[in-house]
């Protein structure tokens, strides 16, 4: 995956176009973060769905670096609430390792997600938070 087609990714990811961001992966998919497992479109779909629907989320690249098999992004996520989202809806949505977020709040953390390649899609994801700055 290129810089140009990570673009096309996060674009897709930005207009909430699910069935988009799907095309980017192969199936069985294995992306896990922060307690959340996704595995098929089908999980993709509706736990975007459901985050979506409390939280504006954007992403902006700080570094980036692709291989055949590995594309790695230093990011700052942004997460803007415009509903609550509390502990109890994110445990129901096998969302537990996610932070609640009340409305009118914003979340910014430094990711570093790491996209392993198989053909040309995306097999698997992993993310780690950097610490937070001094």
């Amino acid at each position: 995956m290129n810089r140009a087609d990570y673009e096309r990714y996060l674009a897709a990811f930005n207009a909430k176009d699910y069935d988009a961001v799907c095309d980017f992966y192969a199936e069985p998919m294995d992306m896990r973060f922060f307690g959340v497992a996704l595995q098929s479109r089908e999980d993709m779909k509706r736990f975007y769905s459901f985050l979506h629907a409390h939280v504006h989320e954007s992403v902006r690249v700080l570094n980036f670096a692709s291989s055949d098999t590995l594309t790695a992004v230093d990011a700052i996520v942004r997460i803007e609430a415009y509903r609550d989202l509390d502990r109890a809806m994110l445990d129901a949505n096998s969302a537990g390792g996610l932070f609640p977020i009340k409305a009118g709040e914003v979340q910014e953390m430094r990711q570093f997600i790491f996209y392993t390649l198989r053909d040309g899609l995306i097999a698997d994801v992993a993310c780690a938070l950097a610490p937070p700055p001094d």
